[in-house]
């Protein structure tokens, strides 16, 4: 029995079988075109920098935070939305990724160079674990959302 459609079941390259619609294919194609933002978009290496030094990213000329964690709506200067950049748990991972490779490495190195008492070791790294994570966290926190402006990763009007 050869394959051919049924007579009450129109092929669909055969557009006189179809009713008065015709078949095409629609597909999405991501908008290419240059985005014209309303501020400075500084190339990605000096967002990061300007980030990591607790900076607007874009303009580099107005502090990035109003606390200690917390980003301000938008620049008073340049008005770059860098509220609407969610950093959430990427900086506490890349700062326990940082400090805990520095403090580890540390650790083993002095226990297999000196092996020291434990409390020298606790004396020693629980401190240094602390300061560096508080000292550090701030500054990624910032770059990455340096990282988010410049890439776009912005939450929509509507999610704010």
């Amino acid at each position: 029995m050869p394959d051919t459609p049924l007579p009450s079941q129109p092929s669909l390259s055969d557009a006189e079988g179809l009713p008065d619609r015709q078949s095409t294919t629609v597909r999405w194609q991501p908008d290419r075109g240059v985005r014209a933002d309303a501020w400075p978009m500084p190339p990605l290496l000096l967002a990061l920098a300007r980030g990591f030094a607790c900076r607007c990213p874009a303009c580099g000329q107005t502090k990035l935070f109003r606390g200690y964690l917390k980003v301000v709506p938008e620049c008073m200067n340049c008005g770059a939305p860098v509220g609407l950049a969610r950093a959430d748990d990427a900086p506490p991972y890349f700062t326990v990724f940082i400090v805990g490779h520095v403090v580890v490495g540390g650790l083993l190195w002095l226990e297999n160079a000196k092996s020291p008492p434990l409390w020298v070791h606790a004396v020693i790294w629980l401190p240094l674990t602390i300061v560096m994570s508080l000292g550090l966290l701030r500054p990624i926190k910032g770059a990455t959302v340096g990282l988010m402006l410049k890439l776009g990763m912005l939450k929509s009007a509507d999610d704010a």
